[in-house]
C-alpha cells in the first residue's frame, strides 16, 4: 500500500519537475545570452567609400551581422520605421550619426548603436544617436507590452485550468460560450492595463484591445479543446505553448535578430509575437504591419476553434459509454465509478497547483 502511495506522489511530481526542466531551458536559452544572429543594419550614402566601409563592418562581424548600403538618410529612416532594420550609421567627419528606433525593439537600437560605436572611435569623435520613434514616457523601455502579453496569457492558459477541471462536466456548447465569455473578460482587463491604469496605449486603444481578444480567444479556445484530449496534462502542454515557447518568441525583451536561429524563426508566426508586434505597428508605426500580425492572431483562433470542434466530436461519440448516471451517494459507486471521481478530482487539484 506503501509503495502505491509513494508511486503515485511521484507521478504527480512529474509535471512540475517538467515545467522546471522547461522552464530553464526557454528562459535560459532564449534570455541569457543575447548576441547579434543577421542583425539588419544599413549605411547611408553612395559611391566606393561607403561600400567598401559597409564590407569591412560585414566582414568584421560575419554572421552577427546583414549590411545593407541605402542612397539616403530619409530612405533610412522609413526602413527603420518599416523594421526592415534596426539601426543605420550616417558617416561623416565632424558628426556620424547611427539611427535607431527604440519603439521597435530598445535592446536592438543599444545593439546597433554598440555595432557602429567603434567607427566613430576611430575617427576620434563623438557618435550622434538619434531615435525616429521612441515609446511613450509611461513606458520609456518600450517593455510594457511585453509585460501586458504576459498579463493576458497567465489569465488565459489560468482559465483553461478551471474551464478544464471545473467545467468538464458541462457540454461543449456551453464551455464554448463560457470561453467565448471569457475571453471578452480577460482581454477587457489587458484593455484596462494597457489605458487608464498603466498608460501604455494613448491612442488605438480600442484596436489594442480588438488585438488582446483574438490573441486570448485563441489560447482559450486552444486549451479548452485540448483538455478534451489530455486531461491532466493540458496545463503542461499550455505553459509550453503559450509561455516556454511564447514569451521567449514574442520580441517583448529581444527581438529574434537577438536570439538564436530557433527562436527567431518561431518569432514568424507564434502568436504572442503577433501581439507585441501587431500592439507595436498600432501604436508606434501608424499601423505598418498590423496586418499581417491581425492575420498570425485570427489564424490561431481558427486553429482554437477546429480543436475545440474535433473535441466536440470526440465527446459525442465517446459519450453512450458515459451515459450511465452515476450514484448519488459515495458509498453506493462502482470501483470504475469512485476511480473516476478520484481522477478528476485529483485532476482539478493538479490544474490549480499547476496554474
Amino acid at each position: 500500500m506503501r509503495s502505491h502511495a509513494l508511486r503515485h506522489v511521484l507521478t504527480h511530481l512529474i509535471t512540475p519537475l517538467l515545467m522546471c526542466v522547461g522552464m530553464g531551458l526557454a528562459y535560459m536559452g532564449a534570455f541569457v545570452t543575447p548576441e547579434p544572429n543577421h542583425l539588419p543594419v544599413a549605411v547611408v550614402g553612395s559611391g566606393p567609400e561607403v561600400k567598401v566601409l559597409a564590407q569591412s563592418v560585414k566582414d568584421e562581424a560575419g554572421d552577427a551581422l546583414d549590411v545593407r548600403t541605402v542612397a539616403t538618410r530619409a530612405e533610412a529612416v522609413d526602413l527603420l520605421k518599416a523594421r526592415d532594420i534596426t539601426g543605420a550609421y550616417v558617416p561623416g567627419a565632424d558628426a556620424p550619426e547611427v539611427v535607431v528606433a527604440t519603439a521597435a525593439s530598445d535592446m536592438g537600437a543599444m545593439a546597433a548603436e554598440k555595432v557602429f560605436t567603434p567607427l566613430a572611435e576611430r575617427q576620434g569623435v563623438p557618435l550622434k544617436v538619434t531615435d525616429v520613434a521612441t515609446p511613450v514616457d509611461d513606458d520609456p523601455t518600450g517593455q510594457g507590452l511585453f509585460f501586458l502579453l504576459i498579463a493576458v496569457s497567465i489569465g488565459s492558459y489560468a482559465s483553461v485550468a478551471a474551464l478544464g477541471a471545473a467545467g468538464s462536466a458541462q457540454p461543449m456548447r456551453i464551455r464554448a460560450l463560457l470561453t467565448l465569455g471569457v475571453s471578452v473578460v480577460v482581454s477587457g482587463i489587458g484593455a484596462l492595463l494597457a489605458g487608464p491604469v498603466f498608460h501604455l496605449a494613448h491612442h488605438d486603444l480600442a484596436g489594442l484591445w480588438g488585438m488582446a481578444w483574438l490573441y486570448a480567444a485563441g489560447i482559450l479556445f486552444i486549451g479548452v479543446g485540448l483538455h478534451t484530449f489530455l486531461k491532466r496534462w493540458t496545463t503542461l502542454a499550455m505553459m509550453v505553448l503559450f509561455v516556454m515557447l511564447n514569451f521567449t518568441t514574442s520580441g517583448g525583451l529581444f527581438r529574434p535578430e537577438l536570439q538564436n536561429g530557433f527562436f527567431g524563426t518561431l518569432h514568424a508566426f507564434w502568436n504572442g509575437a503577433g501581439f507585441v508586434e501587431g500592439a507595436r505597428s498600432l501604436l508606434y508605426f501608424d499601423g505598418d504591419g498590423l496586418g499581417r500580425n491581425v492575420w498570425t492572431l485570427a489564424a490561431w483562433l481558427l486553429l482554437g476553434l477546429v480543436v475545440m470542434a474535433v473535441a466536440a466530436l470526440r465527446e459525442r461519440v465517446t459519450a453512450p459509454a458515459a451515459a450511465r448516471p452515476r450514484h448519488a451517494r459515495p458509498d453506493e459507486r462502482t470501483p470504475v465509478e469512485a476511480e473516476a471521481a478520484r481522477e478528476e478530482a485529483e485532476e482539478e487539484a493538479e490544474e490549480t497547483v499547476a496554474v
